[in-house]
């Protein structure tokens, strides 16, 4: 958003009246040169760490002449500056930034270049990551001296929020947009990534190769990207376009089926947006500890090695989906239309959160979609502090801090309200009007306001100023009145917060197993009332059936209406409310266990099927009396291997040494989920079973179910030889933990690698604490995660001390120190 009077002047035309604060305001950067081309030579002194680059930046002035530029450049060494490569120029480097005086003034529209050469040292970096993305180096060195045997050298870049200027001078700001060419040199035995084309190849005669890849199209420099490794690339299309799949080559011959999907997801994104994908290719890169979830570099998006995945683990569910489809998206909002400011973060990201649903909806149905929204309601509802948050705000502590839920999940949450407003083909018609209007550009949330006002003719004032600059959302009270003589209801809605939203509401009336759906809309205050016909008198009336609007919803009903609720409601999210509401009830009431059961073995979703299961109280005796022969039904023929491992671990809850056999049977299942429950089944009454059981799992890197039912078994039977395996997963298995006891088990694994010389197993455990810490402080887990590291140091401090010739252990206490200090 503009600053000064322009500012002012659209808050005023789009009616926003809330007293603003600007002693904190984070405002677009103003732009005095802008980026025209980028120039780059890079290779790299690997062992230690360090990129040795070559840089020709173009700039020209954005309005007004100016003598001096000043340049993004974190933690380098400058040996050279100067103009068009010969003439050099008076320069300053301090905080971070290369402030230079030009030779002369130059005039808007004349352009210039300069030439820098220079030393990123990634390591020098004192810039802090975030929730989302934990580390901000911009650039990744992976086992670089070759020390861990078990994983691959990799380097890669991570520009989100500003830190390509981490290996790259530049104007580090997301309203800045630049083309692109870069000369790679590295080893032979490496292949490369970047954005655009690669255009040639040259075998140099010192055992390195130099790759040039060049982008012809502006974008953001954030997005620029590197990813160099061993990788095995398998090649796809989408219509004339080329897609690749960069992976570690155990998972070559499952690429397809990880990301197999790809041209198909390009398509539909392209025919529902009315805009064909708009860049030469696309590649996707997995890499190995990446620090936050998928990046949507420009033509090149890299991914988490979470992405990669077993057919055993794909039979159950290709959990990486979304996020496929996620950072595919961005590719037209946030690399081709791109935030002008990060205050205006949703605009990428709301959009490619909504995407998730969108490719869920096109390819699995409905309930599959609304499955996901509802975990990402709850991801937003989770976290109090999101409900005094803008979507988009101009006032935050560090720009870091818009990487969260409010901008991610709640900005998802309301397109989808948006979308069931306006109807399909007005909300994609404005999408498409917004990125053609926008191709290029930076933006702001306005501009998307504009879009779909132009195309709908609606006034969307009182949506975006509620829902996009506002924060928060309705808390209601509902209450009903009948009248018999006049066949009416009438539903009263209290608004229990502040400021008083208005919305449109949908009703459904109950009547003989059929509901009649009515369409309100509830003004901005305290109370509302509808009077609302009937023919007899409802069985049930549910508001917000499916829960498109985001609130919070006080609507007692009774177990009878519930059980009407389940039986008759298609929506996915009013029957996983009364599943929910009748798991409450089960030990009381008769007829909400038998609702219940018939919801775990036959709803037409698997998902809720999944759900229903979890949710029986197998401490119960009557509970387990009436679920124990369907629990076995679904254990061994549900269609859905998730199903069916959900109920073979509720089976092991009701009698392990019974269904011992079932469980042993159920282990030739391809499905790691139902491998898994099988052998926690069997641990609980047959430790060497269990062991047996994993001895035959020939798969190295077999996913985090299995993985942990692996850890488990090793654990239970003091396997040292398994501690790797515990480490990689410590974490998870302190999560998983149902007892203090069990807990107590964990930690005296911890103990053991602490006490002794295991460097890899050491640094697996702080390396998946500084992953997740960022998140888990904002809640007690992140105390207790803190004091796993500190009693990890003091406990290798003592093995250290013991043995202070010992440089293995040494550099172990190291490295713990090194991570709590990146914890403060």
């Amino acid at each position: 958003m503009k600053k000064g009077i322009t500012f002012l002047i659209s808050i005023l035309i789009i009616g926003y009246t809330r007293a603003q604060d600007y002693s904190n305001y984070h405002p677009s950067a103003t732009r005095i040169n802008d980026l025209v081309h980028t120039k780059l030579k890079v290779g790299f002194d690997i062992p230690n760490e360090k990129l040795l680059g070559e840089a020709w930046i173009t700039l020209k002035p954005h309005f007004y002449p100016t003598d001096s530029l000043t340049l993004d450049a974190k933690g380098m060494e400058i040996s050279t500056l100067n103009l068009n490569g010969n003439k050099a120029l008076k320069y300053t480097y301090n905080d971070d930034k290369l402030k230079i005086k030009l030779d002369k003034s130059y005039q808007r529209n004349e352009t210039y270049t300069i030439y820098i050469k220079y030393i990123a040292i990634p390591g020098s970096i004192k810039q802090k990551g975030s929730e989302a993305i934990h580390d901000a180096k911009g650039l990744y060195f992976i086992n670089p001296r070759g020390e861990n045997k078990d994983k691959p050298t990799q380097i890669w870049t991570q520009g989100e929020t500003e830190s390509n200027s981490c290996w790259f001078p530049t104007i580090d700001k997301p309203n800045q947009k630049s083309s692109e060419e870069i000369y790679i040199t590295i080893p032979d035995k490496y292949v490369t990534l970047s954005n655009g084309i690669l255009k040639n190849q040259t075998k140099n005669s010192d055992g390195t190769r130099t790759d040039y890849w060049k982008f012809d199209k502006k974008h953001a420099p954030y997005l620029f990207f590197m990813g160099i490794g061993e990788f095995s690339i398998v090649k796809d299309k989408w219509r004339n376009i080329p897609v690749e799949y960069y992976v570690d080559k155990e998972y070559e011959p499952y690429a397809k089926q990880i990301f197999g999907d790809t041209p198909s997801m390009i398509e539909y994104f392209s025919t529902i947006l009315q805009y064909p994908y708009p860049w030469e290719k696309y590649s996707q890169m997995v890499g190995k500890d990446y620090v936050s979830g998928a990046m949507e570099n420009t033509t090149c998006t890299l991914h988490d090695e979470n992405a990669l995945q077993k057919p055993g683990q794909l039979i159950d569910k290709n959990s990486w989906e979304p996020v496929i489809a996620h950072e595919l998206f961005h590719h037209w909002f946030g690399d081709l239309a791109t935030t002008e400011s990060w205050s205006n973060l949703p605009v990428n990201e709301s959009f490619a959160n909504y995407s998730e649903y969108l490719w869920l909806e096109h390819k699995y149905g409905k309930d599959y979609a609304e499955e996901h929204r509802d975990n990402e309601r709850e991801g937003y509802m989770y976290g109090g502090e999101n409900f005094a948050k803008d979507l988009i705000r101009f006032k935050y502590k560090d720009r870091e801090d818009m990487l969260d839920a409010v901008s991610y999940n709640k900005g998802g949450l309301i397109l989808h309200m948006l979308r069931n407003y306006l109807g399909d083909d007005a909300f994609f018609s404005g999408m498409s009007l917004y990125l053609k209007t926008n191709e290029y550009k930076a933006t702001e949330a306005h501009h998307l306001r504009l879009a779909w006002e132009e195309v709908s003719g609606k006034d969307l004032n009182w949506f975006f100023n509620q829902w996009f600059f506002g924060n928060g959302h309705p808390k209601l009270k509902s209450a009903y009145t009948y009248n018999e003589s006049k066949k009416t209801v009438t539903v009263t809605l209290t608004q229990n917060q502040e400021p008083k939203f208005q919305f449109p509401l949908d009703i459904d009336i109950y009547e003989n197993g059929k509901p009649t759906r009515h369409h309100v809309w509830v003004k901005a205050s305290e109370t509302n009332s509808f009077e609302l016909p009937f023919k007899y008198k409802p069985q049930l009336v549910n508001i917000n059936p499916d829960k498109v609007l985001l609130c919070e919803l006080n609507d007692d009903k009774t177990i009878e209406q519930y059980n009407i609720q389940y039986k008759y409601a298609a929506e996915y999210s009013s029957r996983k409310e009364a599943i929910s509401k009748l798991a409450d009830a089960q030990t009381s009431h008769a007829e909400a266990l038998e609702t219940l059961l018939k919801a775990a073995s036959s709803d037409k979703f698997d998902g809720l099927r999944t759900f229903a299961i979890s949710k029986l109280d197998e401490t119960n005796p009557t509970v387990k009396q009436k679920s124990a022969s369907i629990l076995e039904k679904i254990a061994t023929s549900d269609s859905k291997t998730l199903v069916q491992a959900e109920a073979i671990k509720q089976l092991a809850k009701i009698d392990a040494t019974k269904y011992k056999d079932l469980f042993i049977k159920s282990f030739n299942s391809p499905s790691y989920s139902v491998k898994a429950a099988t052998i926690l089944g069997v641990l609980k009454v047959d430790k060497n079973a269990a062991s047996e059981l994993v001895t035959k799992i020939t798969d190295k890197n077999p996913g985090n179910d299995l993985s942990i039912a692996m850890a488990k078994t090793a654990i239970v039977n003091k396997d040292i030889s398994q501690l790797a395996l515990i480490s990689k997963n410590f974490l998870n298995l302190l999560l998983s933990a149902e007892s203090q006891e069990e807990a107590d088990t964990y930690f005296g694994s911890l103990q053991t690698i602490m006490m002794g010389d295991y460097p890899n197993e050491t640094q697996n455990i702080v390396d998946s604490i500084l992953k997740i810490y960022p998140q888990a402080k904002k809640y007690s887990f992140g105390g207790v995660m803190l004091q796993i590291m500190q009693g990890s140091l003091q406990m290798k401090q003592q093995a250290s001390n013991a043995s202070p010739l010992n440089q293995s252990l040494a550099d172990q206490v190291k490295y713990i120190s090194d991570g709590l200090n990146k914890m403060k």
